[in-house]
């Protein structure tokens, strides 16, 4: 663009020269012809319109930390999410209890205390389920404050159940405080706290409860508690645990266990790895909590599959009860474990990645490998995660988005965006806004661009045969068009809403230009229009001849059509293919505000003797003011032949897939 303008001014300037025109009055032109043909209002649009996108991201509840990465939002083609508080309510309500062979149910919902357990058998609760329930109320930091949690929910999940049970848990942790804790960490996934304890022999001992998932305390453990006695927790014991905790989890419920060690209090000693100690745990008992997924999730995901955007669950939680949930919220594929995945070689990842829809029992160090496997082959990745180790995977990805409400401060900085509501359907609320920006920047350009282009074609055939002294437009002229049509009307594309359509379409590819052939093509088609539509004018217009600086009603009225030109293709740019009689016309007001704003300035400029001699123009008739906008609606007509041959070619590819047989062996 830049090149071409500069070979057309020097030959406007040139040619001028050589017709003997003033040097003065053919370098201000050339000077202003220049300052119309380069596109220096972009900058200013483009910053407008992503702060403006962010202050609307920012009210859904989605704050961008950067302006360039709402751009980056429009191109994501996977979103790897948490489970838990992000795709559900985190609002965890135990339901089961597993307890030496019987089931029991849990009444109640959230974290009110109101509820009890139920026996499933008709048999009283056994006395042993104190044990239990006391590793519920000590191995937890949560606390329930006026039927809120403070801490982690599942934590409160299990307060609320030991206080259903008459566990008084304040009390109870001021009465047996610890001595030593082991914190919960998602490498190790479990954690465990150390107390002053009296054994049943009545030997001082240290006890050790310990909470986690149920396969690494399995993995752990020596004996279960079997209703009055400890028993081996054998080969046969631990299928009857596996296909327990794997029914709970096939219900989408998440699994706990719960479980006790001693250790002889008078040569206790830690060692400086306390994990080291927990080699013969006793399995207390498996609970069963709930956590209901968002209704607008699924609603999310399946706009999101609409996009072409994949959505996959990336969890610590257990596969069966992660496929469970995923299969409620209609998100397709297998589901995988942390430890499957490292059996995948890395050139095999990211294919084998399109049959997953959820990887289970993940760490930090598989979220990263999974966002290089899905970058690796092109995809624009975004990331949820809270905790203090996934900042390293939210560095990584093209969009790190970390939780406002369960996130910490480590990955709140090392995101792009933070949600304040840690909701799914937020982040794709901002992917469609960031669609909708790069739309808006596209708009603008395709605006600009074919004004410049527009311009520099008109002046381009007056120099090369003479018309109107080979100089159109006078300097103050072409800088009204400049600076007052790339101002509030370019603007207003900037604030244009959302097509309805912007999540039906796949994602942009990486590194696809803003002028692509197509769009390209429609500038130059547009431009094309301009030029002629205004040399038409200029051509045959009334009026007799005037001396170079001299008003003629040519000039006027060529001025006047380049304007109605541009007014007119704000309304034939905002839309690829809706035509502009639709009635998405009028979901931007601003933009007929700007409109009608500098077709009242420029009625002003023709028709005001006081401003005739700044801006060289002459009043014109009705007759000719309609003329003027009638070719320069022409502009319209144009596009909507565009548009119309472009809807039928989506008709015509949306007809011939939906005709094609079905494979195979389908039913």
């Amino acid at each position: 663009m830049a090149w071409v303008s500069g070979v057309v001014i020097v030959a406007v300037f040139v040619l001028g020269l050589v017709r003997g025109q003033d040097f003065g009055d053919l370098f201000v032109s050339a000077v202003s012809l220049a300052v119309a043909a380069i596109p220096e209002g972009l900058p200013a649009v483009v910053a407008f319109t992503l702060a403006m996108g962010t202050g609307w991201m920012a009210k859904r509840g989605a704050i961008v930390k950067r302006l360039a990465s709402v751009e980056t939002l429009g191109s994501t083609s996977q979103i790897c999410t948490d489970k838990t508080g992000t795709l559900t309510l985190n609002q965890m309500t135990a339901r089961e209890l597993l307890l030496a062979g019987r089931r029991f149910t849990v009444s109640g919902q959230g974290y009110s205390f109101e509820g009890r357990i139920r026996t499933t058998d008709g048999l009283p609760v056994p006395a042993t389920m104190d044990d239990a329930l006391t590793a519920m109320a000590l191995c937890s930091d949560a606390v329930i404050r006026d039927g809120q949690v403070v801490g982690d929910p599942t934590e409160g999940a299990l307060v609320v159940l030991a206080e259903k049970a008459g566990i008084d848990v304040v009390r109870l942790r001021q009465e047996r405080p610890r001595r030593l804790e082991i914190p919960f960490d998602s490498v190790y996934k479990f954690m465990a706290t150390f107390h002053d304890w009296t054994d049943v022999s009545g030997r001082e001992v240290i006890r050790c409860f310990v909470k986690g998932a149920p396969d690494v305390l399995a993995d752990r453990a020596d004996g279960y508690l079997g209703g009055e006695t400890i028993l081996p927790f054998d080969q046969e014991a631990r299928q009857r645990y596996d296909q327990a905790n794997s029914a709970l989890a096939g219900q989408g419920m998440r699994v706990l266990a719960l479980g006790a060690e001693d250790f002889p209090a008078d040569d206790f000693q830690a060692p400086e790895d306390p994990k080291e100690l927990l080699d013969r745990v006793v399995l207390l008992a498996l609970v069963g909590i709930v956590d209901p997924p968002r209704r607008e999730a699924r609603t999310a995901i399946a706009e999101c599959r609409d996009a072409g955007i994949r959505v996959r669950m990336i969890t610590g939680d257990h596969a069966i009860t992660a496929g469970a949930i995923a299969g409620e919220l209609g998100i397709p594929g297998q589901a995988i474990t942390g430890a499957e995945l490292d059996q995948i070689d890395d050139d095999a990842l990211p294919g084998r990645l399109d049959e997953v829809g959820v990887v289970a029992r993940v760490s930090p160090a598989h979220k990263i490998r999974i966002v290089r496997a899905l970058q690796a082959r092109g995809d624009v990745v975004a990331m949820t995660g809270d905790g203090v180790n996934d900042a390293p995977a939210l560095r990584r990805a093209d969009i790190g988005v970390a939780m406002g409400i369960t996130g910490t401060e480590a990955t709140k900085e090392a995101s792009t965006m933070v949600l304040t509501d840690d909701n799914f359907a937020t982040i794709v609320a901002a992917v469609r806004e960031g669609r909708g920006i790069y739309d808006n920047i596209v708009k603008f350009v395709r605006f600009q661009v074919s004004t410049a282009l527009g311009f520099v074609t008109t002046f381009l055939v007056s120099s090369l045969t003479g018309l109107a002294g080979g100089a159109p437009f006078t300097a103050l002229q072409i800088l009204f068009v400049n600076l007052v049509m790339d101002g509030p009307p370019a603007m207003s594309l900037g604030v244009d809403p959302v097509s309805p359509d912007a999540m039906s379409k796949p994602p942009r590819p990486t590194g696809e230009p803003i002028l692509s052939r197509a769009r390209l093509a429609r500038i130059l088609l547009t431009s094309a229009v301009m030029a002629a539509g205004t040399l038409a004018v200029l051509t045959w217009a009334p009026g007799p001849e005037a001396e170079p600086g001299q008003a003629t009603v040519a000039g006027t009225m060529a001025f006047v059509t380049f304007v109605f030109f541009q007014v007119y293709n704000l309304l034939n740019v905002r839309h690829d293919t809706h035509s502009v009689f639709s009635r998405r016309t009028w979901e931007n007001p601003s933009m007929f505000v700007a409109g009608a704003a500098v077709i009242v300035l420029l009625v002003l400029i023709v028709e005001m003797d006081a401003l005739h001699g700044f801006f060289t123009t002459t009043n014109l008739t009705s007759s000719q003011w309609l003329l003027c906008a009638a070719v320069g609606s022409t502009i319209l007509w144009a596009g909507e032949l565009v548009k119309t041959a472009l809807r039928a070619r989506t008709r015509r590819r949306t007809r011939s897939r939906t005709m094609q047989p079905p494979p195979i062996g389908t039913h």
